[in-house]
């Protein structure tokens, strides 16, 4: 949940031309090959190179780096992603303290292929996400090694969220939705549960996109679910923004606060998190709705907050000398709110 103190923290960066959020692929290495995944797409990077051909770090080399980035960023929220992070576990354990000491909050998504470390389990500003994709013979078949029995015997005694990505495989069962919170939400170890949509790239035809119908009704059954589970942690203003995302990663708030890595820790990955050129009319990206939502609320009932952030946007670009030369922001209503 977001903090006020958090909020007027990444406000300051965005003003001072720097983004609040950083997300770091540690590893190009992943035991999984889950159909659809956008981080082994040919053109994850651009094109040219692949996540598999990058050279990544191990070991010291790695923590060190890592933590450079870290202290050269000044992120307040870095997640951790790959491959899989826990591919790198050995390195992770000894990057953790260090970096919760940095006042960072730590995000690591990972397919719980391997035990969650016993010391995460108390850790603040800690949170691991584990990603499962549906119900277990779905599961399980996409995402071996990492199977159910698997997983449930690696979190136990955690305190984790389980992200799920819904599909259009999923959709076209009735009350698919429901069966994966009755059973997930039931787990102790699982303080929460996150919903995103599939999102395609640009040209892509795959099973896993949800049609217009299966949208519609992926949303409408989220907004039902959310009262019947409280760990469906996804607030009704998050979920409705799945009707409208934004246009372009110009529009999207998390993409334009967020600087993602790759596993060189030097390759930046653009437009957003996805790479490539994800199909933005079909995102459903958890985060990127839950920013819109922020972004979505009028202060005063009058001022949307996406407005102020544009506004800031403009400010931090020319106190940071990106505004190409340009004089500074007009004094619009925005801007003298934030005056």
């Amino acid at each position: 949940m977001l903090r006020t103190g958090d909020v007027l923290q990444a406000w300051g960066k965005i003003l001072r031309g720097e983004r609040p959020t950083l997300s770091i692929e540690i590893t190009r290495e992943c035991p999984l090959r889950c159909p659809g995944c956008y981080a082994y797409d040919d053109e994850h990077l651009g094109g040219g190179v692949t996540l598999r051909e990058l050279h990544d770090r191990r070991g010291q080399e790695l923590i060190d780096g890592v933590l450079e980035i870290v202290d050269r960023y000044k992120p307040l929220h870095l997640s951790l992603v790959g491959g899989d992070p826990l591919v790198r576990y050995r390195e992770l354990e000894l990057l953790m303290p260090a970096l919760v000491a940095r006042g960072v909050f730590v995000q690591v998504v990972t397919s719980a292929f391997r035990p969650i470390p016993e010391a995460w389990a108390d850790m603040d500003r800690l949170n691991v996400v584990v990603s499962i994709d549906g119900l277990q013979p779905e599961h399980d078949a996409r995402r071996a090694p990492a199977t159910y029995p698997r997983i449930l015997n690696n979190i136990s005694g955690q305190n984790v969220t389980v992200h799920c990505t819904v599909t259009g495989q999923m959709m076209k069962r009735c009350g698919y939705l429901r069966e994966f919170l009755e059973f997930w939400t039931g787990r102790p170890e699982v303080a929460r549960v996150w919903f995103s949509l599939f999102t395609p790239q640009v040209g892509d035809v795959l099973p896993e996109i949800l049609t217009a119908e299966e949208r519609r009704r992926a949303v409408e059954e989220m907004l039902l679910l959310r009262r019947e589970f409280p760990k469906l942690e996804m607030p009704e203003e998050m979920i409705v923004q799945f009707r409208t995302p934004p246009a372009s990663p110009e529009d999207c708030i998390f993409a334009r606060t967020t600087e993602t890595l790759s596993a060189d820790l030097k390759t930046r990955i653009t437009p957003c998190q996805f790479g490539g050129n994800p199909d933005c009319g079909a995102c459903g990206c958890a985060a990127s709705m839950g920013l819109a939502a922020i972004g979505a609320y009028r202060l005063g009932g009058v001022i949307p907050v996406g407005a102020i952030f544009r506004a800031s946007v403009k400010i931090g670009q020319w106190r940071n000398g990106k505004g190409g030369g340009r004089p500074a922001p007009p004094v619009t209503a925005e801007l003298r709110v934030l005056q």
